[in-house]
């Protein structure tokens, strides 16, 4: 069918019941690409109709070079989506009619860059898939409103958005010459032996604690990296001219310590760097801040459900003879939240934690030799952070940032101390040496029993069931740190690098794979989420979704990262494990 037979069609059910839209259902021929209406809402106030634009290649126009690659396909994919979204706010004006009469979305991101589902590159086409709220009133169809839509307002995004000549061609290729150049640091930081890379020039606070836009320039100071700290990497693409070569701050492996006074900027060095295990659009200030991308933030979290975590590493001993080694709590306090939430980091890799006073349980992060001398370590259950931090680095290869305003006792472990001062990093380590000289610490290390191993857990088939009272599916994520999965809400609000509900709806999915892995013998929590990583690399993120089909897409999914998805199933109330001996 053409463009033409879809008009015939809306203006034959106009003013009709709302459910006459099925009709509309199909492929139409446009004379600069195809629409495909694969689902219509059954009402004004469901979820809006899903539609996709299918372009040739021959007709865009877009060189080939700009996705030669898996890193340019993401970015010119994501710079795309992004070009139809604001094409959408400038053109799409049909808002007459009921419920989400009107609405045309697409799922295109925030400030980071990551692979979603919204717009695809194939070989010979793009496609780009959207939602529509079908116009109506009191459920009668508007069929002027929805002509407007069709035969206006796509035609007129799409040409703006997805036609090469029509583009910004500059925009675009700075677009994915920067994510380029992002991956090819990320890829040199192991080599290196860092954790983390803060370009100098870089514009790390953002406009306000809700907001991820950067703060205006003349409003902020960029960074600057100790001469101590300052390292180099050669990029792929130029930068500022003919200039390939960028400066900036290289955080070693091993073990740093952010100190300072409160509002001087510790908490957004944090916060940028958890935010760096994904690229940056150009201009966000935080483009060539870069963190290994096995690095997981590390919180208290009080009241979150554990299911059988060894946590004796950090807690042992308690009253009424409660076994740590495999520990279950359905209510944890601080401490053993933040005790299992590391567990359960290392368990899936991560290889890199980020720590915050701030968020994170006093008792478990130190013991000073006043508390120590008033309560022997044989009456205290806690072996603190402090006592092991070290044994991590040297014995597991775990590094940690940490950041620390409230005692000095860190100072000893730390191999790099960097004080922030009116938002300006400096190297304090030799100044630190001289304060321990001057003001040696009495605390003593408790007796502790060395870790031989990161423990590993399987998960038991069927305690990850996507049926809702086994009857069927339900997979919803109504806000960023929500998740219904089958019968339970699993409670994400302390992920701090979820950053947006695409990646929540994805892990849904995701857990329900998980579910069908498990039934598997003796896989380990780590193995299944590895699978599911195998999967998503091989088939690409769309097939999450089991109903999956050119027809059926899921356009709003978008890649949570492997220690996500594990939280999550870590927080499933449902779920129960066995730890391998």
């Amino acid at each position: 069918m053409d463009e033409k037979d879809l008009r015939i069609i809306l203006n034959d059910i106009d003013s009709k019941g709302y459910k006459a839209y099925k009709r509309l259902k199909g492929s139409y021929q446009f004379s600069l690409f195809t629409l495909c209406i694969d689902h219509v809402q059954g009402d004004p106030f469901s979820t809006p109709s899903k539609i996709r634009i299918k372009i040739d290649t021959s007709i865009n126009s877009i060189p080939k070079n700009l996705s030669d690659n898996h890193y340019r396909k993401l970015a010119l994919q994501d710079f795309l989506s992004r070009r139809v979204n604001i094409q959408i706010t400038k053109k799409s004006n049909s808002r007459n009619g009921t419920g989400n009469s009107g609405v045309v979305f697409i799922d295109s991101g925030g400030q980071e860059v990551i692979e979603r589902t919204a717009l695809v590159i194939k070989e010979n086409f793009i496609e780009a898939r959207m939602q529509i709220g079908l116009p109506a009133r009191s459920r009668r169809i508007l069929s002027k409103e929805a002509i407007q839509i069709f035969f206006n307002d796509i035609p007129n995004i799409i040409e703006a958005s997805l036609i090469w000549k029509n583009l910004n061609q500059e925009k675009c290729i700075e677009f994915v010459e920067c994510i380029e150049n992002y991956y090819s640091i990320s890829a040199q930081l192991k080599e290196k032996k860092l954790v983390a890379f803060i370009a100098n020039g870089s514009n790390l606070a953002r406009e306000s604690g809700v907001s991820q836009n950067p703060l205006k320039s003349e409003n902020s100071i960029l960074f600057k990296s100790p001469k101590t700290f300052e390292t180099s990497f050669i990029l792929p693409n130029p930068i500022k001219g003919d200039n390939h070569l960028i400066l900036g701050m290289g955080i070693p492996e091993g073990i740093t310590l952010i100190v300072g006074g409160g509002y001087h900027g510790k908490s957004t060095f944090l916060k940028s760097l958890e935010r760096g295990v994904y690229p940056h659009i150009p201009n966000d200030g935080r483009e060539y801040v870069v963190t290994r991308k096995e690095a997981v933030k590390i919180r208290s979290e009080e009241g979150r459900n554990i299911e059988n975590v060894d946590i004796k590493p950090f807690i042992n001993n308690l009253p009424n003879n409660i076994k740590t080694s495999s520990f279950c709590s359905e209510n944890a306090s601080g401490s053993t939240s933040q005790a299992a939430n590391i567990i359960e980091a290392l368990e899936l890799g991560a290889q890199f934690l980020l720590i915050d006073e701030d968020t994170s349980a006093t008792n478990f992060m130190f013991r000073d030799i006043r508390m120590q001398t008033l309560v022997p370590g044989r009456h205290e259950p806690i072996t603190p952070y402090l006592d092991r931090i070290t044994e991590f680095y040297e014995d597991f290869n775990i590094s940690t940032i940490l950041i620390m305003g409230g005692t000095g006792d860190y100072f000893e472990v730390a191999d790099n101390i960097i004080k922030m001062e009116s938002y300006v990093p400096y190297d304090v380590k030799h100044e630190t040496s001289l304060i321990i000289k001057e003001h040696p610490s009495k605390r003593v290390t408790d007796d502790v029993i060395k870790i031989k191993k990161i423990t590993q857990r399987v998960p038991k088939p069927f305690s990850i069931n996507s049926l809702k009272s086994h009857k069927r599916m339900n997979i919803k994520a109504p806000r960023k740190a929500v998740l219904l999965f089958g019968d339970d809400e699993i409670d994400l609000k302390y992920l701090d690098q979820l950053i947006e509900k695409s990646q929540t709806k994805a892990i849904g999915f995701a857990l329900h794979l998980a579910s069908k892995y498990i039934s598997e013998k003796s896989k380990t929590l780590q193995e299944v989420i590895d699978k599911i990583e195998t999967f998503i690399n091989k088939n690409g993120l769309d097939q999450l979704d089991p109903y999956f089909t050119e027809n059926n897409h899921p356009g709003n999914f978008s890649r949570p990262r492997k220690y996500e998805i594990g939280a999550a199933i870590n927080r499933l109330r449902s779920l129960s494990a066995k730890i391998i001996d």
